[in-house]
């Protein structure tokens, strides 16, 4: 009798083996995912608020997702958490993630981040989407406002294509991601589908859970506004752009009174010059120097333009890359940060900020390891890395995603030339 039940129980398990790997194929085979269905997760949450998850039901087969809001930065706030679309040109498609995102006027970045995890339809066990592809669409504007998205996965880094090959739009690789803005101020009419010059789309595969940011640049003279966006995950056939510049490397060192900003090119196609800009808020930038550019190179181009700080005695300082080319068309990098500041400190030691961190850790370093080989590694209470990233030039202050980590304590350890300092941090 207890044989037969030993072998019942063996039967069981392998069923539900057999039914989970059909589960995974079928969400691995899945070209497209449609979200339409949509309940709060917690009936006591409030509706639209920071912190409360929305299950799409049926985003494939045997899939649903948990999209959560993670945070609303400078006055944003989430009118509608998804917008129908009648799949024609004006009005976004329906089985888009269509969020309207209201955004305050005067001179700010304000968005909405999203964070949306694949799982089991029913359930919350995680489950990978095997061939992932997420296309923002229609990324508009006008005189003084500038739409933006930003899509991150976590893993190996994942693709990035136009629809089209002229844009109206700045895509920027940042780690694990990519970052893009309208820079040219047309305006569309509510989700233009047919307007290919300002979507761009990110591909990878095996990607269980990512994050997606919507929001807007705005001016001083610009109002406040509501306005819709869309992200329609399903692959699509792509004419390549040639971008004028590949930016290779854009790094930010501390050195004594100065900031020295060092760039490389893997390749220049008419590249006319490059702009420095800085700010001291993160928001508002202005041009602090312009570097001209080699023009045309199908062979790697170094960089170096140093900084004066001397004025400045503490704080931060926000550097970042414009490239332009010959027609006039720019592109812009991620942002570098410099803490300004002596540490009381005399042995090895990182500083780590915020600390208690929601989406976003920085991480200085000692000066001494700047533009080297660098480790940084982010581990739970158990010991097992959660996060990691490896640079060959270090900037002094380095951004670390931390928004996909579960609440709790955790442990960041940076390494060099043998040498390690640690700090614990808070995951809100």
């Amino acid at each position: 009798m207890k044989t037969f039940l030993r072998l019942k129980q063996t039967i069981v398990k392998l069923i539900m083996l057999v039914f989970v790997s059909l589960f995974m194929q079928q969400a691995s085979s899945a070209q497209a995912l449609s979200f339409k269905n949509y309940t709060k997760e917690n009936a006591s949450d409030a509706d639209l608020q920071e912190g409360t998850v929305y299950r799409f039901s049926d985003v494939a087969l045997n899939v649903d997702a948990l999209v959560k809001i993670e945070d609303l930065v400078n006055g944003a706030e989430v009118r509608e958490m998804d917008q129908p679309g009648t799949g024609t040109s004006g009005v976004g498609y329906d089985a888009a993630f269509q969020p309207l995102v209201y955004t305050p006027g005067g001179a700010r970045t304000a968005y909405a981040l999203f964070s949306i995890k694949f799982v089991l339809k029913g359930a919350n066990s995680s489950i990978d989407i095997g061939d992932f592809s997420a296309t923002s669409l229609d990324l508009d504007g006008n005189a003084t406002l500038k739409e933006f998205s930003e899509i991150t996965v976590s893993g190996t880094s994942p693709t990035m294509n136009f629809l089209t090959g002229t844009v109206q739009i700045s895509v920027l690789p940042i780690l694990q991601g990519f970052i893009g803005t309208n820079i040219s101020g047309i305006e569309y009419n509510g989700i233009d589908t047919s307007a290919l010059t300002a979507m761009y789309t990110v591909k990878r595969t095996n990607v269980s859970y990512f994050d997606v940011k919507f929001g807007a640049v705005t001016t001083a003279f610009s109002s406040s506004a509501s306005r819709q966006y869309s992200l329609y995950m399903k692959d699509f056939s792509y004419g390549l752009k040639s971008l004028p510049v590949k930016l290779t490397a854009f790094t930010a060192a501390l050195n004594n009174d100065k900031v020295d900003l060092k760039w490389s090119t893997a390749t220049e196609i008419n590249a006319s010059h490059f702009v420095i800009e800085k700010s001291t808020d993160g928001i508002n930038f202005h041009d602090a120097a312009m570097v001209f550019a080699y023009g045309t190179s199908s062979t790697k181009a170094n960089y170096m333009l140093s900084d004066n700080v001397s004025e400045i005695q503490t704080g931060v300082v926000y550097y970042r890359l414009r490239s332009v080319d010959n027609d006039g068309k720019s592109e812009l990098s991620g942002t570098r940060i410099i803490r300004i500041g002596k540490q009381t400190d005399k042995g090895i030691s990182i500083i780590t900020y915020p600390n208690p961190v929601s989406n976003e850790v920085r991480i200085t370093i000692p000066a001494a390891w700047q533009n080297k080989k660098v480790v940084y590694e982010i581990f739970n209470v158990a010991g097992k890395t959660a996060n990691k990233l490896e640079t060959a030039n270090s900037s002094q202050t380095e951004t670390i995603n931390v928004s996909a980590l579960s609440p709790g304590f955790y442990i960041v350890r940076v390494s060099f030339d043998g040498q390690t300092a640690q700090q614990k941090i808070i995951k809100q």
